[in-house]
């Protein structure tokens, strides 16, 4: 994802680069404590959730808006899907349909639906 703001300098980010703390919980202790299990965490804290073959998943601090953010993921994904289905059309010659054999199978669906609730 491409973030809008341009990157800051290295001196700025010299300034600004925190110190990230980690702590590691088991897998089983979080599945059965649930969010007791990470109550004395800090603020910005970031949690490696482990099991039996070692770790597993992250938990990651929300830092910015993420409601931003996840828009633009949303987006992407959307976007990756619509590609997807362009390929796949093309492949099977979908994209060659006119809107007419669109409309007609439309109507046979709706038709078909309506028989099925009388019934």
């Amino acid at each position: 994802m491409l973030s809008t703001v341009p990157w800051p300098s290295v001196a700025k980010t010299a300034t600004v680069v925190q110190e990230v703390s980690m702590r590691q919980v088991s897998l089983r202790e979080f599945r059965t404590r649930g969010s007791k299990a990470l109550k004395p965490t800090t603020p910005g804290e970031t949690i490696l959730l482990a099991g039996r073959n070692g770790p597993e998943y992250f938990l990651v601090p929300v830092l910015e808006d993420v409601a931003t953010q996840d828009r633009e993921l949303q987006r992407a994904i959307a976007l990756a899907s619509l590609r997807r289905g362009w390929q796949i059309a093309k492949e099977t010659g979908a994209d060659k349909i006119t809107d007419e054999e669109i409309d007609a199978e439309i109507d046979a669906v709706r038709t078909a639906r309506l028989r099925r609730k009388k019934k």
